[in-house]
């Protein structure tokens, strides 16, 4: 009886704090309110409504409630003229919208939306592939088609098969940072793998079979998902737009300060955001294998607050401090490059218990160890699954609380875990069949969060009870590519074809998207735990933007 009492306080304090977060919400300064509607539905649930001040650089985005309506906090938009947007599947803006913001009132835009005519152009990659003929398995043989540009670009092309296994062809040869604006060739012999030739042919003739080569327009029903409700409309979504339209923001996180860093995919700097004045610093890396692709992955932080980069196909990695803001470079012993060799990870995260910086070479698939101390590097060569004699892909190697390595298999269903003083190999299986874990975090229990790009899930190894665990994220063909957990317990990660963030709770299964204002290609995610709620951040990778999510409760 007396746990129930406790049970039924805490419940009571929890109602009572939401009222109290509703009432000092419903009380704070209102800028600019209104109400979506249209004429087919009337007043609209769901819709993103996004506010961006003339020549600045930041736009504000929120979402209508159950009765349409919407309202920006004072706190967000300063005073002056702003353009309004919205995004709505199967619905344009009826005509311009904009606003004109001023100190001490309350503007008012009632938006009126019309059915758009152009329904392809608003489809996110998700909802193609949820468009497709098909089976499932034909249409995952796409997901490796969404790393350089949109599906978009697919399905409105005119390639035959054969058409298409020349342009893989030539595919395999761009740096994996290339966009169409931007390309990059890889040098020598090096070339990125797409799989046996049967394979290849047969995604060129399922490729064939959903553009545009044979009819003048596509002959399946294009389908959209469901408009954000409830929870999902709670949120406020700011977007820092970044100096040039060539930056890729591949890994985005915040330091101590409120600093915004990031990674450049396809040029050789590291870059910072102040999203209290909106400047951007970029800070030159050095080149150390001239003629070779430029660009970064991933971004990590040591115990020390240095800012640690895989250098990619300059064959190396970086160390960064913040405070003298001088770079230390190591690169890969010379007898062990190849054309091919690529720093994609690295984990300094709990380098302070051993002195040593783990480091994947995605060349042969080899995992290297840095000791930064004496620049001396170990080639632990790569390693193979028990069962299967199949080498181990990794994509993403997060380290645990001992300084263990995680190897999560990008081409099974398995995560590897590497001990650090023996050497030994164990591998754990999802239950998920062909779940291609990728990116992840261990979390203050030692428990690794990760994302299962193949199984649409998110996987948790815990190392005590040795067992996998999954949740199958709402959005179908969301296809996580990053997870991080955060203070409160809430797991976090982010899509590159649905647009969505998505937040689960473990302990009840349940999950809040949020869908973002506008198209956006999701890598890294990061949770910023000083704030509460927690501030969601990451990178655009294809629109050159920094992008934070901040939810409401």
């Amino acid at each position: 009886m007396q746990s129930r009492n406790i049970f039924l306080g805490l419940n009571a304090g929890l109602f009572v704090a939401g009222i109290s977060i509703l009432a000092a919400q419903a009380q704070a300064p209102i800028a600019l309110a209104g109400q979506v509607s249209s004429t087919a539905e009337g007043a609209m649930e769901g819709v993103i409504v996004s506010a961006k001040r003339d020549a600045t650089i930041v736009t504000i985005s929120v979402v209508t409630d159950e009765k349409g309506r919407f309202s920006f906090p004072a706190a967000k938009l300063e005073p002056g003229h702003y353009s309004l947007s919205i995004r709505a599947a199967g619905y344009d803006l009826d005509g311009p919208s904009s606003a004109e913001v001023v100190a001490g009132t309350t503007a008012s835009s009632d938006i009126k939306l019309r059915p758009t005519r152009n329904v392809p152009k608003q489809l996110t990659n998700a909802e193609w592939l949820a468009s497709f003929p098909g089976s499932d398995s034909q249409k995952k043989s796409l997901l490796n088609c969404i790393g350089c540009h949109d599906l978009d670009r697919i399905v409105s092309s005119t390639h035959d098969a054969d058409e298409f296994v020349q342009v893989f062809d030539r595919m395999t040869g761009y740096y994996p940072g290339s966009t169409p604006q931007h390309p990059q060739r890889l040098i020598g012999e090096a070339r990125r793998n797409l799989g046996q030739a049967a394979g290849v042919r047969a995604l060129a003739e399922y490729l064939a079979s959903v553009n545009l080569s044979n009819d003048e327009t596509w002959t399946y029903p294009l389908k959209t998902f469901a408009r954000p409700r409830g929870r999902a409309t709670r949120v406020i979504i700011t977007e820092y737009d970044l100096p040039r339209k060539k930056i890729q923001p591949h890994d985005a996180i915040v330091d101590s300060a409120g600093m915004v860093w990031f990674t450049h995919f396809g040029e050789q700097f590291l870059g910072k955001l102040d999203p209290k004045t909106g400047a951007v610093s970029e800070y030159p890396l050095p080149v150390i294998k001239e003629g070779y692709p430029v660009g970064t992955l991933d971004l990590e932080t040591d115990k020390a607050g240095n800012l640690w980069i895989a250098m990619m196909y300059q064959g190396g990695v970086a160390k960064f401090d913040t405070k003298t803001e001088k770079f230390q470079v190591w690169k890969v012993p010379q007898e062990w490059q190849t054309d091919a060799t690529q720093q994609a990870f690295l984990t300094p995260t709990n380098s302070d218990v051993d002195g040593k910086v783990w480091v994947k070479n995605s060349d042969r698939a080899q995992i290297l160890r840095l000791d930064p101390a004496t620049g001396k590097w170990e080639n632990l060569g790569s390693f193979k699954d028990p069962n299967t004699n199949r080498t181990i892909t990794s994509y993403g190697i997060p380290a645990d609380l001992e300084n263990n390595l995680y190897l999560l298999d990008f081409s099974s269903s398995n995560v590897g875990k590497l001990d650090a003083k023996t050497g030994k190999l164990t591998v754990y299986r999802s239950p998920i069949p062909n779940s291609r874990p990728r990116r992840g975090r261990v979390d203050e229990q030692n428990r690794l969060w990760f994302a299962e790009y193949g199984g649409n899930a998110i996987g948790m190894l815990d190392p005590k009870t040795e067992n996998v665990q999954n949740w199958v994220v709402p959005t179908p063909w969301a296809q996580p590519y990053d997870v991080v957990s955060d203070k409160n317990g809430e797991v976090w990660t982010g899509s590159m074809l649905s647009d969505r963030v998505s937040r689960l709770d473990p302990r009840t299964g349940e999950f809040v998207e949020y869908l973002l204002p506008r198209t956006t290609n999701i890598r890294r995610v990061f949770v910023d735990n000083s704030t509460t709620p927690v501030t969601f951040w990451t990178g655009n990778n294809h629109g050159a933007s920094i992008v934070k999510v901040e939810p409401l409760d």
